[in-house]
């Protein structure tokens, strides 16, 4: 940190100040946080030990669970330990801490998600040729590319965080750090750094976002010569996924491609995409999916017996 960074900590206003309605975000997002957690953990679970899940589409599905329950863990702590305590600081470390978090693992969800559209798109429109296309090595050095496009990503959101300087005002009205509320703090010029800014993290959301529906829209109607079974289980799946990719996308859109001006709504729709994605994506591939949902059965009733005997 340079010599001109006077700002050690930073001041998180949260989601209200008010201590009534503090201890009621407390309760709700201690719950949802749990439930992400543990619902995606689950999945993991499920997957690795079923057989019948030894599929791309899976394999894929575990590291969306991961990424969702890692992406989820560098918010929520914070903001349900912040609605318990009088101070709702942070150190300046802590805060280059958080950004290089959220930006890995939101990259990285954004990327898998992107996977996992190939995959269905080559499933659904290329299936004679599926197996060779999308086989286990195939599958290992996507997931690789993964990590690399995340962590680079990361590392150049965290570069321009740290370029920042701050001199006195150290107040942040959100319940999280990211560059947009940073670069209303610094005291310099931050247009050429809120242009790379949006360009970076702005273009990756909005372009994957064209990419995923661009490519069910070629899935869509790749399926109109498919039987009414296979239609209506490739729409199944196809609905799943859009649900999720308009969860996450379009609040980060809406947050991620415009200059560093500050809505009211902000704190609401980061909620969406920070929190309520990574909730709800496994409910909505499980209570969608009936292999998910057997295997965790199937799960479920051996560890009962085991615990039986």
């Amino acid at each position: 940190m340079e010599m001109k960074n006077n700002v050690t900590q930073f001041i998180l206003l949260g989601l209200t100040q008010d201590p009534k309605k503090k201890k009621i975000v407390f309760a709700i997002f201690l719950v949802f946080y749990t439930a992400t957690v543990l619902g995606n953990l689950l999945i993991i679970l499920t997957i690795k030990t079923s057989p019948a899940l030894e599929t791309p589409m899976y394999f894929f599905l575990t590291y969306l669970s991961f990424a969702d329950s890692c992406f989820s863990s560098t918010t929520a702590p914070k903001l349900i330990v912040d609605n318990l305590s009088k101070k709702q600081t942070i150190s300046f470390d802590g805060c280059m801490t958080q950004v290089f978090g959220m930006h890995f693992f939101g990259c990285m969800e954004v990327l898998v998600l992107i996977l996992m559209t190939y995959d269905h798109y080559v499933a659904i429109c290329n299936p004679l040729h599926y197996t060779v296309i999308m086989n286990q090595k195939m599958c290992g050095i996507l997931v690789k590319l993964v990590w690399v496009g995340s962590f680079l990503h990361s590392v150049t959101q965290t570069f321009l965080a740290l370029s920042l300087p701050f001199c006195g005002p150290n107040v942040i009205d959100h319940y999280f750090f990211d560059l947009q509320p940073l670069l209303r703090l610094a005291c310099t010029d931050t247009y050429v750094i809120n242009l790379l800014f949006v360009s970076s993290s702005g273009a990756i959301c909005m372009t994957s976002f064209v990419i995923l529906m661009s490519s069910y829209v070629f899935i869509l109607y790749s399926l109109r010569n498919h039987s009414a079974e296979g239609k209506h289980k490739a729409l199944s799946t196809c609905t799943s996924h859009i649900t999720v990719v308009i969860i996450f996308f379009v609040p980060c859109i809406f947050i991620y491609t415009r200059p560093p001006i500050t809505f009211p709504v902000d704190k609401l729709l980061s909620v969406f995409y920070t929190i309520g994605s990574p909730f709800l994506n496994p409910l909505i591939y499980t209570l969608r999916n009936a292999e998910v949902k057997h295997a965790m059965g199937k799960l479920w009733s051996n560890r009962v017996s085991t615990h039986g005997k």
